[in-house]
């Protein structure tokens, strides 16, 4: 069985919609995937319904942006309830810092030179639930200002680039809480890449262990061997939930080919009991394996 627990649809910065990501899901032979958009939960009704239609079980997920010791961290967020209405009040106010910032964002590339307006953003995004940097990358690469969204980052949209705009992100530990809370399972996306590695120590981690954190997604594209050896290690000692996923985003990211990265079925099974031990409502759609239902 092949489960790919970290996906993105044009919800929010993929580029398919969430139907159409659960068919190419069963094309590239999964059988579990987890719909996990940043900040949202606006694609999982018509995930599952193509979920069903498709053969694949959908495991419904957040990809919630936080900060722990002034370091941006992704949390991901499995089976929450989706109308525990502190966890949605939270990320309503994300979503809000998120489209905040995309103006100014837009304004400092006109004050290079560039023409990013909110009308071309509109275009590029196609109404996207959740707009942020991808989109005004993408909106880069159309403008021919770069070749594609990584050239975008690193050029002008990463912290401390040109165009960069900081906003709001909830602390680590709160939105562990808040995950824990809604009776959802937390893990920590990619802990070791893209600038976190410097603070998720496993001192932190057990920090966060204690804080209600479940697992650690330890096989992503952004770790090397020597630090998904290392990351194992600490899930390990920790008793730790150990995820693999490809972070899956369409033609927005290349090389995140669906199925790439996954999970150990044992490992998908701890997620789905400990969201049955905590009361979650939200089930896995398909029957594909034990609990799964």
């Amino acid at each position: 069985m092949t489960t790919d627990l970290h996906t993105h649809s044009r919800v929010s910065d993929g580029t398919e919609s969430p139907a159409d990501l659960m068919r190419a899901a069963a094309a590239a032979g999964l059988h579990v995937v987890a719909l996990t958009d940043h900040d949202t939960m606006a694609g999982w009704d018509e995930a599952a319904a193509a979920a069903e239609e498709a053969g694949v079980a959908l495991v419904r997920g957040i990809e919630v942006s936080t900060c722990f010791r002034g370091v941006g961290v992704h949390l991901l967020a499995y089976l929450p309830d989706p109308a525990d209405a502190a966890l949605q009040a939270e990320l309503d106010r994300i979503v809000v810092g998120r489209e905040q910032r995309v103006p100014a964002m837009l304004a400092r590339l006109r004050d290079l030179g560039i023409p990013a307006t909110e009308e071309a953003l509109a275009e590029v995004s196609g109404g996207n639930e959740v707009t942020g940097r991808p989109h005004i990358a993408d909106l880069l690469v159309r403008l021919g200002v770069v070749a594609n969204r990584d050239e975008a980052f690193a050029g002008y949209l990463t912290e401390g680039g040109p165009a960069y705009v900081d906003r709001y992100a909830p602390d680590l530990l709160d939105m562990i809480a808040l995950v824990h809370g809604a009776r959802g399972v937390a893990v920590v996306a990619h802990p070791w890449g893209r600038g976190s590695a410097g603070v998720l120590d496993e001192a932190a981690f057990v920090v966060l262990k204690e804080a209600g954190l479940a697992g650690i997604e330890v096989n992503h594209l952004d770790h090397d061997a020597h630090a998904r050896d290392g990351l194992r290690r600490i899930a390990d000692r920790l008793d730790l939930i150990v995820t693999g996923s490809s972070d899956h985003h369409g033609e927005g990211k290349v090389g995140h080919d669906l199925g790439c990265e996954t999970t150990a079925p044992d490992q998908l099974q701890r997620i789905i009991d400990r969201a049955a031990a905590l009361g979650s409502p939200t089930t896995v759609i398909g029957g594909v394996i034990g609990e799964v239902r």
